[in-house]
């Protein structure tokens, strides 16, 4: 057998001794002598009585080890043309100190920190020091609206936000603060205080008593040592979107997150210490998590912070330009931001000039990587581009072609093979696995790997009605697919009313809820329908009250959804129509609408209650 297949066995064989070897790459106060506490399934929990303390593994470590000069963070910001290099010893001391003020706000183990950020320095400091007293922080991506935010507010509670005066887009300047002012306002549980990052030229009035300005803060802090605390205490809380609208607080623990990540540096993405690892996402989403902040720097390596676009900042050979300036080695990124390249430079006419000779590997993931826009890098890079596919939910990659532990032969529209620790399988209605080729539903076996999410928070039982009690014993992915006789895993796509939009999951029930509230709509579906650059995207179908006028309508109800859900839902497509295709029962039958859009030729289904309105939106689904 091949190494992968060593691996992979004996980490499903005797899961406990083989995470017991990972978890000696990571530094304990108290080394666990417990691996897997199986007392209480499907509630699992990795390494129970092990005590450590994450930012110490990120940080502290590195520099008792003598490499406290090597580069940690490197911070590349195209939209204000700053660039900042941080050594180990320097974010150390930054972090140390952050930790320092943070508890002079009155921060303590346990307690929750939201993070309203753009991609700026402060934003991962924020996180290390959060990590480094044993603080839950609760990152919400920059672009989310108030009331958004406010919904995660409630849900985590925090002690207090940190956040910056603004974010910068190459045209345009987003104003944190009002947004930030109207979530507090809408809030029931605000916070004591909220922390101001005052960027350069982009000064604003903050609230004294209630508001701390970041530098005043950082200038009387002391820094402080890391707070140990248990392998299973949450080091955060992430929001991602389910069904109902209601966003699900996603729990990570510190002790198997650390573990995990560790492991997949080495053996995934084959990053050793001192290597240089980009990750082109956004702190905001899990990739940011785990390979912006985490992933990196627990493996020694350096990572960079990149505030900019794939074009426009200044043109599509930012990515190249960057791999160039920095030497990098592994670069990860979404599908879209290569599809988005190709559009503007379809000849890769803007990758000459730039030396991209370090430049070992290709990593993509957060959407389907389609088989032309693999072609088209693995033609203009000549490196292996390697799509694996994983869920905020598990934090790593369920499936991926493990370059630091055996390259496999690529299949184009496969994430290649589930990776040690994950027993996927493909179970059909009835909770039977399938044969290889099958489609049914992608599950994974219980108990999943360290890293994995512990639950959601303050909610067991939706933790339960939302992933395990389809089939008891198995964690619903909610994405479909199959695995072919090579033991490739084929992802098809999402199974419920979750939509990936550019690597963002978006509830389309969410975007209902808001299309919905507008007087002159008296029911609406939103599903999603397959785009040239993002992936997917949401379309709306409303249907009219009785007299009701569209005039103005669809600028109406992108503009309410802009402002309900945020710019990243990118929704632009909305069509008036007669009537929506329904059962007898009277549900709507997206999952047919969704097959129409993508042009799959759906059969009339038999519960149809008329069938002449299904092809009414047949017609208009099909012209695009």
């Amino acid at each position: 057998m091949g190494a992968y297949q060593d691996v992979f066995t004996a980490s499903l064989a005797d899961s406990s001794a083989f995470w017991a070897e990972a978890a000696t790459a990571v530094d304990w106060t108290r080394k666990p002598q417990r691996i897997l506490d199986d007392s209480r399934p499907p509630f699992y929990r990795w390494f129970p009585d092990g005590e450590l303390n994450t930012c110490a593994n990120a940080l502290d470590r590195h520099v008792e080890a003598g490499r406290g000069e090597q580069a940690a963070l490197i911070y590349d910001s195209p939209v204000t043309g700053i660039r900042r290099t941080y050594s180990y010893a320097e974010l150390l001391e930054e972090t140390a100190r952050c930790a320092g003020a943070l508890r002079a706000l009155g921060v303590e183990r346990g307690d929750r920190v939201v993070i309203y950020m753009p991609m700026i320095p402060e934003a991962v400091i924020s996180m290390l020091a959060c990590a480094r007293l044993g603080a839950v922080h609760s990152v919400v991506f920059g672009g989310f609206a108030p009331n958004e935010l406010a919904v995660r507010i409630d849900d985590v509670r925090p002690k207090l936000i940190i956040t910056a005066s603004c974010g910068i887009e190459p045209s345009r300047v987003i104003e944190y603060l009002p947004m930030i002012e109207d979530a507090i306002g809408l809030a029931t549980h605000p916070p004591m205080h909220c922390v101001v990052v005052q960027r350069n030229g982009y000064h604003r009035d903050i609230a004294r008593g209630r508001d701390v300005d970041w530098a005043e803060m950082m200038a009387e802090a002391s820094p402080v040592d890391p707070v140990p605390v248990a392998a299973t205490d949450p080091l955060y809380v992430l929001y991602t979107s389910g069904t109902t609208g209601k966003p699900k607080g996603i729990v990570r623990d510190n002790g198997g997150h650390a573990v995990a990540l560790q492991w997949t540096m080495r053996h995934i993405y084959d990053i050793s210490p001192g290597d240089v690892f980009w990750a082109a996402s956004d702190v905001g989403w899990v990739v940011g998590h785990s390979y912006i902040v985490y992933g990196p720097l627990l493996a020694g390596a350096t990572t960079v912070l990149y505030e900019g676009k794939p074009v426009g900042t200044p043109d599509p050979g930012a990515f190249w330009r960057m791999i160039n300036d920095y030497s990098i080695n592994a670069l990860f990124t979404a599908p879209t931001a290569l599809r988005v390249i190709r559009k503007e430079d379809p000849d890769a006419n803007h990758l000459a000039g730039w030396d991209l000779s370090s430049l070992r590997n290709l990593f993509v993931a957060g959407e389907r990587l389609d088989p032309d826009t693999y072609h088209w890098a693995v033609e203009h890079l000549q490196i292996p581009v390697i799509d694996h596919w994983w869920q905020t939910e598990t934090g790593w990659a369920i499936a991926a072609n493990p370059m630091g532990l055996q390259e496999f032969p690529v299949k184009p529209g496969s994430p290649t093979k589930p990776m040690p620790g994950y027993d996927v399988q493909i179970l059909t209605e009835d909770g039977t696995e399938s044969e290889p080729g099958r489609e049914g539903a992608i599950c994974i076996k219980l108990p999943m790997p360290p890293g994995t999410l512990a639950t959601l928070w303050d909610a067991d039982d939706r933790y339960v009605s939302s992933y395990l009690s389809e089939h008891p014993g198995y964690y619903l992915t909610g994405d479909g697919g199959r695995i072919d006789e090579d033991g490739y895993l084929f992802v098809m796509g999402r199974t419920d009313d979750v939509i990936n939009v550019a690597g963002h999951r978006l509830s389309t029930g969410a975007i209902e809820e808001v299309l919905a509230t507008h007087p002159s709509v008296a029911e609406c579906a939103v599903i999603g329908v397959p785009d040239a650059i993002k992936g997917q995207a949401a379309r709306g179908l409303v249907v009219l009250k009785a007299g009701a006028d569209d005039e103005d309508l669809v600028t109406d109800l992108v503009k309410m959804v802009r402002d309900e859900i945020g710019a990243v839902a990118a929704f632009r497509l909305v069509d008036v129509v007669p009537a929506l295709p329904k059962t007898r029962s009277g549900k709507i039958l997206r999952k047919t609408l969704r097959g129409i859009a993508a042009g799959r030729d759906e059969p009339m289904p038999s519960t149809i209650e008329d069938a002449s309105v299904l092809a009414a939106l047949r017609a208009i689904l099909t012209r695009g």
